[in-house]
């Protein structure tokens, strides 16, 4: 065989042996898709209407259409949300535009929208099953064949934050995020194995010996593209930065303090982050600054500063050895240079210092006041402020924790033996990834990975210890054909069968049982939602803006210039993505936490106006002083319209008071019989959202309900009950209406006279859309020369062209009352809308 032959040889015979394992893989993949799209009954409708899951895939499906009805312009400043400040967006371009151009080409470039919402609702599932490919070579090359099927089994399965993220009709970007990340970490640990393996000097690259080079430097490019696809998915990428350069950190002063070289670690660093910073530089928006959140100077210089990092980090490692110094000066000398470097940043640019100081808190640090409300940003290991393993163990099984963390511990151990760089790389990736599920238990879906690694590392161990290597040769060399499987069991040892079942009982099950209890759906929007947002846009008045347009954000201190026709839609900013996108109007909040309002800091701080303020205001006066402060127009209102829901009236209220920082006396223990229970108090009833929700709008002079969808039975009975019982509340105890819509008018004002002093009554009975009624009533006491004035918001005679077409309304006119004199009241709509007085 000549020399040319068996470079294809060798490469025909690792295709041939590798082979089975990529069946495996290819097999595991199609598994992890399959369940993944169990739940496809809860997305596609049976009225056609596709329900995606959660908040902010809502929003993607809004930008993916935007982005496909301008392609290739991206929104990148979006005033139809955030009312009346607009929003820039914060979201990667790379996971819309995947699914854009998917779109296009299944389209033939021309794609309707079933086609689009098509597209997005498998995407998820997709990236989730192709996860499994780098999580195996990760596996793999950390401990063999066995680990890395091991692993790319449990990260099909992997339950809790990563499944629910990657499930049909979750369009979200956070699955792009793991899968990306996850190839970053796979390939910058192939570029470090093949460097290590080569022994390759930075004498190889001046010199420039291919042979060397080539393998290295393809891994190293490679690293440094899926770093940017997964920087391009989510600005927060820099996390993973800070894990590479604390692992280079650690791998460089092991490397230092056994005299080996770590040329093949600078080359790997410099190369990936090189290519990082000319990938990300043509998205950068220097109008951003350095912020954190959008793509700005941040993100070239944190990209740049990791290369150079590389580079200072080999340049003293070089000039350590070429002058004999000891190797204990090497940590002490990088500490030194770190905090002589912060100091001259404190100095040069100290917005950017606090930047930097304050990074690591906002990923690791424990959330307080109403960010702490925010279900994905609190920590793990908390609920109402107690310790607790429950969010963990729904994550990651009680088994795949334990086992993670003896994953680390084994590889925290071998770091005072011989370890390998793919060894401490995977110990300092999965401890600093476990730090930000202390700060975030979002991140499980980052820590899913680790699990299945370090899960599947320990299992390998096991397998080695009963010598399954061995077993494994014995089949490949005995078993030719089924017959010859008997002949093999017999070499199979009771331990072997032990551990198989140990692994398959402790490691597999578990979390294959987990992840199919996930399987029930993706949540999102119920019936009650859509059909409240498709009334909106149906029965509400144009805003007047151009729904699938791109639009320039205003110059830097200015204000978007609506037209005189737009308005806002006040809601709790859980629902604003699906105020915008199902029913095409402009929310006030978003799930952002933009217009959310209250205080940011202490108790001192001025209460901002927003929907925190405006849902907890005291007093109907208060509410609408809020509405107004939200729009800087003095001449028109924040908001034209109210949606809540029955959980803004009774689970989600506590989250409003949290984000005003004044969450005390809400809600007051009284003594039930058998112990102190926590009732709604005083205070609650006179809320904005309870005087709304549970009342009705009943008595209020500016906001009506126009709309309400059918009921569920919930808690708001038994706030009913606590009112008639406790406050002399007479109220029909039912549950009504789970989402209900307001409209804020200026309110008809009814004037007549009577007996001077005397008490004046105005009532009609309200007729909802779901056959409900109730009474709307107020009272007034007759000034001293009998004069008597009301403000009401309901139109007796019906809706006109142009405006609310309302389905709730009076049953007949209003009626006044005082003494034994009774009158009756006929409004407009036009006397509502204007304000018009309207004379008895």
């Amino acid at each position: 065989m000549s020399s040319q032959d068996r470079p294809v040889s060798t490469f025909k015979s690792k295709l041939k042996s590798s082979l089975p394992y990529t069946l495996a893989v290819a097999v595991i993949g199609f598994i992890a898709f399959w369940i993944r799209t169990l739940p496809s009954g809860t997305v596609f409708l049976s009225n056609g209407f596709v329900r995606f899951g959660g908040n902010d895939p809502w929003y993607h499906m809004r930008t993916l259409n935007v982005l496909l009805e301008n392609y290739p312009n991206r929104m990148f400043y979006n005033p139809m949300t955030n009312y009346p400040n607009g929003s820039y967006i914060h979201f990667g371009p790379l996971f819309d535009q995947m699914m854009a151009i998917t779109s296009l080409v299944l389209g033939l470039g021309s794609p309707g929208q079933d086609m689009v919402n098509t597209v997005g609702v498998y995407f998820p599932a997709v990236l989730g099953a192709l996860t499994v490919i780098p999580v195996y070579y990760i596996g793999k090359h950390l401990g063999g064949h066995k680990t890395g099927i091991l692993a790319a089994i449990l990260i099909a399965f992997a339950p809790g934050q990563f499944f629910s993220r990657s499930i049909i009709g979750f369009t979200d970007h956070h699955i792009a995020e793991s899968l990306f990340s996850t190839f970053f970490m796979m390939f910058f640990m192939l570029a470090l194995i093949s460097a290590k393996e080569k022994g390759l000097r930075f004498e190889h690259v001046i010199t420039k010996n291919l042979n060397v080079l080539k393998e290295p430097l393809i891994y190293s490019i490679m690293a440094g593209v899926m770093y940017s696809a997964y920087q391009l998915s989510w600005p927060g990428a820099p996390l993973f930065l800070l894990i590479v350069l604390v692992y280079a950190v650690v791998q460089y002063v092991l490397d230092n303090f056994r005299g080996e070289s770590s040329d093949y670690l600078g080359f790997t660093g410099i190369v990936a982050f090189l290519v990082s910073t000319i990938i990300i530089l043509p998205f950068v928006h220097p109008d951003m600054g350095f912020s954190m959140y959008y793509y700005s100077w941040f993100h070239l210089a944190t990209a740049i500063g990791s290369m150079a990092g590389f580079v200072v980090l080999s340049f003293i490692e070089r000039e350590f050895k070429s002058k004999n110094i000891k190797a204990y000066y090497y940590p002490l000398t990088i500490l030194g240079i770190v905090v002589l470097g912060m100091l001259v940043l404190k100095i040069v640019s100290p917005s950017i210092f606090s930047l930097v100081i304050n990074a690591p808190n906002t990923v690791f640090g424990v959330q307080t006041g109403g960010a702490a409300t925010i279900a994905e940003v609190s920590s793990i290991f908390y609920e109402s402020e107690a310790f607790t393993l429950s969010k963990v163990f729904g994550n990651f099984t009680a088994s795949g924790f334990f086992a993670s963390l003896l994953g680390m511990l084994i590889l925290a151990v071998n770091l005072f033996r011989k370890p390998k760089p793919e060894e401490v790389l995977v110990l300092v990736w999965s401890f600093l990834i476990l730090l930000t599920i202390y700060g975030q238990n979002r991140f499980a879906y980052y820590y899913s990975v680790n699990v299945a690694v370090l899960s599947a590392y320990v299992g390998g161990l096991l397998l080695e210890k009963v010598k399954w290597g061995q077993l494994n040769e014995k089949f490949r060399s005995s078993v030719k054909s089924p017959a010859d499987i008997p002949g093999f069991l017999k070499f199979v040892k009771v331990e072997q069968v032990i551990a198989v079942l140990v692994i398959a009982v402790v490691l597999i099950y578990p979390v294959y049982g987990l992840s199919m209890k996930q399987t029930t759906g993706t949540g999102g929007p119920d019936g009650t939602w859509i059909e409240a947002c498709l009334w909106l846009k149906s029965n509400t008045p144009d805003p007047g803006m151009d729904y699938n347009a791109v639009y320039e954000g205003p110059e830097d201190g200015e204000t978007f210039d609506y037209p005189d026709t737009a308005y806002g839609v006040m809601s709790w900013w859980d629902y604003g993505h699906w105020i915008e996108t199902i029913g095409h109007r402009m929310p006030n909040a978003n799930p952002f936490q933009a217009g959310i309002g209250g205080r940011r800091g202490s108790i001192e701080d001025e209460n901002q106006p927003g929907a925190s303020t405006f849902f907890t205001a005291q007093s109907e006066e208060e509410a609408t002083e809020v509405l107004e402060a939200v729009d800087p127009d003095p001449d028109k209102a924040g908001a034209r319209y109210v949606v809540s829901d029955v959980e803004m009236a009774t689970g989600k209220f506590y989250a409003m008071t949290a984000w005003t920082l004044d969450s005390d006396g809400y809600y007051q223990p009284y003594w039930t019989g058998s112990g102190y229970q926590y009732l709604p108090s005083e205070r609650y009833f006179k809320s904005m959202e309870s005087r709304l929700h549970i009342l009705d709008g009943n008595g209020l002079k500016q906001y009506r309900l126009v709309h309400e969808t059918w009921a569920y039975q919930t808690q708001e009975t038994t706030y009913k009950q606590v009112y008639n019982y406790l406050y002399g509340g007479n109220i029909s105890e039912v549950d009504t209406g789970y989402v209900k819509i307001f409209e804020y008018v200026k309110g008809a004002n009814i004037t007549g006279t009577a007996s001077p002093n005397e008490t004046v009554k105005i009532s009609t009975t309200i007729l909802t859309n779901q056959g409900r009624t109730f009474e709307y009533s107020q009272s007034t006491t007759s000034d001293s020369e009998g004069r008597y004035e009301f403000t009401v918001p309901y139109s007796t005679e019906g809706s006109i062209s142009g405006e609310t077409q309302f389905d709730t309304a009076p049953t007949g006119p209003y009626v006044v009352s005082y003494g034994d004199t009774t009158k009756e009241v006929r409004v407009s709509e036009e006397a509502v809308l204007n304000g018009e007085e309207v004379k008895v």
